[in-house]
């Protein structure tokens, strides 16, 4: 790096962190810019955990419920299975639960529940890749890593410019932003990024004249800055179809316990067959349609009786009180489809 780029990284560095330690958000698991206290590691890995392809108010509440029961990551490794994945219902993406479980255990037993410092450690970790590893690093341990999640890849898109479509211009985007970060505060400087791009930098309407590195940002003159980074055409999602059993009896449900592998694997839910391309023959007492990441689902709610109409009602399974069913954990998909025969009921 030349003794002007050195400058000019240094430059971003330092107007970034002066606005961060004005206006940085005040979340649950972040040590405010200032503070003298460390961050623990186990609160930053859970809420990087949560926070992926999804929403700060939407982790908000389960972050503070899931670290109010289970404070350590020794007590979230001890925990029982089905109690973690009931807690995590309604966050959704569950194969996050099923490998926070894992990783809690993994560093419990094979690091003496100390969370590794490194990058590489980080990574060999299950369910942390190259993102959650350097945001860990960077931020619970001060490492000086590269961060770029879709906050920080769109203000760097834009400053720098970068109009290589995604997913293509990832690479191209962490080679900008290696440069810009400093060795002392690189915690901050990515929790300023991700501010940056959450507040100012938005998708749409972004707020320029209050962006602290506006002045040599690229994108800035350009009218149609809000289409970086740029995204290649959306593909359309297949269409499947199930057919979930409502199967009643003394005001109890019976409820299932899908395999652990697969779709809202460990999750508790009504009982049914395969998801597939052919609508069921039938027009059911309830209906939702709910979009997975890779295909959208149109299911339909059926009457079944114990056990013949139900082809896995004699999977793992129990009954559980009608009365209780929102404490049941079970996932959005199912608890839409209970709302929406709790309408049609009214």
């Amino acid at each position: 790096m030349t003794n002007g780029a050195a400058s000019a990284a240094r430059d971003f560095a330092h107007r970034l962190l002066a606005w961060y330690d004005r206006a940085a958000r005040r979340l649950p698991w972040r040590v405010p810019p200032g503070s003298s206290a460390m961050p623990d590691p186990y609160r930053v890995w859970m809420a990087e955990i949560m926070l992926q392809q999804t929403t700060v108010a939407a982790v908000a509440g389960y972050f503070e419920r899931f670290t109010a029961r289970w404070p350590t990551v020794a007590d979230l490794a001890a925990a029982d299975d089905a109690d973690v994945m009931a807690a995590w219902a309604g966050l959704g993406y569950y194969a996050r639960a099923r490998n926070l479980l894992a990783c809690a255990r993994a560093v419990v037993t094979e690091h003496r529940g100390r969370f590794p410092e490194t990058e590489a450690g980080l990574r060999a970790l299950p369910g942390v890749g190259d993102y959650t590893a350097a945001a860990v690093a960077a931020i619970a341990f001060g490492r000086p890593a590269v961060v770029v999640d879709a906050n920080i890849e769109r203000v760097i898109a834009r400053h720098r410019l970068i109009e290589t479509p995604l997913p293509a211009a990832k690479r191209e985007i962490k080679a900008a932003l290696a440069p810009l970060v400093p060795d002392d505060r690189p915690g901050d400087f990515a929790q300023g990024l991700m501010d940056l791009g959450a507040t100012i930098c938005t998708p749409r309407s972004p707020a320029c004249s209050l962006c602290p590195v506006m002045d040599d940002c690229r994108a800035r003159s350009c009218a149609d800055l809000e289409r970086l980074p740029v995204k290649p055409p959306k593909k359309a999602k297949p269409q499947r179809y199930g057919v979930a059993h409502w199967i009643e009896r003394d005001e109890r449900i019976w409820l299932i316990r899908r395999p652990a592998k697969g779709m809202l694997g460990g999750m508790r839910a009504l009982p049914g067959g395969e998801w597939c391309a052919t609508p069921p023959p039938e027009s059911g007492i309830a209906r939702v349609d709910h979009s997975f990441t890779h295909f959208d689902l149109r299911l339909t709610l059926v009457r079944g009786e114990w056990p013949d109409e139900a082809t896995d009602a004699a999977a793992e399974g129990e009954w559980w009180p009608l009365s209780a069913l929102d404490a049941a954990g079970l996932p959005t998909l199912y608890r839409k489809l209970i709302d929406r025969l709790r309408e049609v009921k009214e």
